[in-house]
């Protein structure tokens, strides 16, 4: 059973059960083949502290002596490794060989029996220059196995892997009637040609074909996936597992792994690697090793960088800034570039599972910043849910010092003093009102000062949008004394509006849709500042502390009272996460929601969103933050789904 513990986007660190322990995830299963121990899984669990690994129960089955010690003690003696154990079923070697000596039934039983912690259907590789009609077939009878196969499993989880080739529509049917099935975990098969041969862009789109068909609680294992260049943009897109036996191949083969692609040992001057098994020695001593000396040597280089680079990506997951790990990985080869070109059509799904907000600043790395799930969502949010305030004049400001509002802070306060004018700046992001310049990501963006012509052009589309829709009777662009003398002329009369105000009403729409900062028509507002910066903390709707701003992305957090406005001006069900009744009342004295209590859910509510808890009667019984969308709410039965902040009963 799979329990969400951290979360960027569909990049996740979980925590998977099983009978000899727990994994985190994500995680590397070295591939150990019982005749061949490059390094021996004892090795691996005291010195690398490997907690899973993946033999192969077929190439266990097929030679007696193994079999017979497997059934006899079990897998775990046979191997000497006392972590969780994944084994494969022999699909692969029908992929090499054409066929295999072994029925779907038959292999299930005997991993199950040997004690495998997970076993894996023997499913039908697919191969990618197949017809859709040939792999569809293929898919078909992977099903079919499947559902048989399910019933065998005992105590032992199981992985159903998805196949379909290179059709989206297959991948995602066969993971859709997958996931209807008892499996416990999901590999994603069929891609090893295709990683071999660097078609990247290919694994990212059966990626998230499949993605969109499983159920989200459980994992996704990335078969044959074992080179750290793609860790990043597998774990990117969701994957949480991934197998290979590249570490002792290439190290066969005199080739050492790194984060961005793999050298021979004679092509290198200097290892270039901390790694305890290159800190101590140097190429010239690495070649005047035995062979299999230097293939161990070389064999555990392959590891540790392996591992070392899950270690990164898991950081970059607690940081918020896997996507710019992943931009600056593209950088090391053409294919992984090509990568994120094709994301831009997958930005919508992707966009269903971006947090509101990180932790971390926003780093631009390149013109592919542009298209990240973070700047488009601004963009499609600005253009649906932005109103425009009503002044006669916009003006407009190039790209400069944040937060505009103080960098800008003399040229706004002399218009406002004799213009009625709103003031707008022309960000990477897209069209950034003033009164939006705390909210994430635009102020807490590290942006330069010159960018990619691409970029510049696109920036400039976006804010002629912006002129044709919000059709400002006049807009100009700031360009000192003489645009303040022109605005004199064609619009004096300085603003009456609050600027406070107005900055509040703005986020509240942002945030929670267009229409929301009508709960503050006809009433008193009031604003408690920071002493130390200026900026406002609390706001009071009639003697009511309502809502609180945060400093670290300049959202609102509703209180009580203010969660109940919202609910009187939001569409029914939006922004809310409806709970049984029972767990209900556990939330309304400040108990955490959990994921298995969840009833429904707002398909809009984003991980990090301030969202309302309410009962199945539709009554508010918290407030708090989500870390799920919908779809994870609704399918995972551990782990929290609701973080509560304030109860109703407080």
């Amino acid at each position: 059973m799979l329990e969400l513990k951290e979360r960027d986007g569909l990049a996740r660190i979980c925590e998977l059960s099983t009978r000899h322990g727990k994994v985190t995830t994500p995680a590397l299963l070295p591939v150990v083949n019982p005749n061949q121990l490059t390094i021996t899984p004892r090795e691996m669990r005291d010195r690398f502290k490997v907690d899973i690994l993946i033999t192969n129960s077929y190439i266990i089955k097929t030679d007696q002596k193994l079999r017979e010690r497997a059934l006899e003690g079990g897998l775990h003696k046979l191997l000497d490794f006392d972590g969780s154990i994944m084994t494969d079923s022999g699909t692969f070697q029908s992929y090499v060989y054409g066929k295999v000596a072994v029925g779907h039934k038959e292999i299930v039983e005997f991993q199950r029996d040997i004690g495998a912690d997970i076993g894996t259907i023997l499913d039908v590789f697919s191969e990618p220059d197949w017809t859709e009609e040939e792999t569809r077939a293929a898919t078909e009878e992977t099903l079919r196995r499947a559902e048989e196969s399910v019933p065998l499993k005992g105590e032992m989880l199981l992985a159903g892997t998805v196949q379909g080739g290179v059709f989206p529509k297959l991948r995602t049917g066969c993971a859709e009637r997958l996931s209807k099935m008892a499996f416990d975990l999901h590999p994603i098969g069929g891609v090893v040609p295709l990683l071999e041969d660097y078609r990247f862009s290919d694994v990212a789109d059966i990626i998230i074909a499949s993605k969109k068909g499983l159920d989200p609680s459980r994992p996704v294992h990335l078969f044959g996936a074992g080179h750290p260049m793609v860790f990043p943009f597998a774990v990117l897109l969701g994957c949480d597992l991934f197998d290979s036996a590249s570490y002792a191949k290439y190290a066969r083969e005199e080739r050492l792994m790194y984060p961005t692609g793999t050298k021979f040992l004679r092509d290198l001057h200097d290892l270039a690697c901390d790694c305890p098994a290159c800190s101590s020695t140097s190429v010239k001593e690495l070649l005047a090793m035995s062979p299999s000396e230097r293939t161990k040597r070389i064999a555990e280089h392959n590891l540790f960088t392996s591992l070392k680079e899950l270690r990164k990506v898991k950081n970059a997951i607690h940081e918020g800034s896997i996507w710019e790990m992943v931009e600056m990985r593209a950088r090391a080869h053409p294919a992984l570039l090509a990568v994120l070109k094709v994301l831009k059509k997958h930005e919508d799904y992707l966009q269903g599972f971006e947090p509101a907000s990180r932790r971390g600043a926003f780093f631009y790395c390149g013109p592919e910043s542009y298209d990240r799930p973070s700047v488009t969502r601004y963009r499609e949010r600005y253009f649906s849910r932005c109103r425009r305030p009503g002044a006669k004049v916009l003006v407009g400001f190039e790209d400069g010092p944040k937060p505009y509002s103080r960098g800008y802070a003399s040229e706004i306060a002399r218009v406002r003093a004799k213009v009625d004018a709103d003031f707008l700046v022309a960000s990477f992001f897209g069209p950034a009102p003033i009164e939006l310049d705390e909210m994430y990501p635009i102020a807490q963006s590290v942006i330069p000062e010159h960018l990619d012509r691409e970029v510049t052009e696109k920036m400039r589309n976006t804010m002629e949008r912006h002129a044709h829709q919000h059709g400002y009777p006049l807009a100009v662009m700031w360009e000192g004394d003489q645009t303040l003398e022109f605005l004199e002329e064609v619009a004096p009369g300085p603003r009456a509006a609050d600027p406070d105000l107005l900055r509040v009403r703005a986020v509240l729409d942002m945030q929670f849709g267009r229409g929301a900062a009508d709960i503050l028509d006809g009433r008193k507002v009031e604003f408690v500042k920071s002493r130390n910066t200026g900026k406002i903390r609390n706001v009071v709707v009639d003697g009511v502390h309502a809502f609180s701003m945060r400093a670290h992305d300049g959202r609102l957090t509703p209180k009580i009272e203010g969660a109940r406005m919202l609910m009187k001006v939001l569409p029914a069900h939006a922004m809310r996460v409806t709970v049984e009744d029972e767990p209900a009342e556990f939330a309304a004295k400040g108990n955490n929601v959990f994921a298995k209590f969840v009833a429904e859910c707002d398909p809009d509510i984003r991980p990090g969103d301030s969202v309302m808890v309410v009962n199945t009667k539709g009554e508010l019984a918290a407030v708090g933050r989500a870390l799920m969308v919908r779809s994870e709410m609704l399918a995972f039965k551990r782990g929290i789904a609701v973080r509560v902040k304030e109860a109703a009963e407080d």
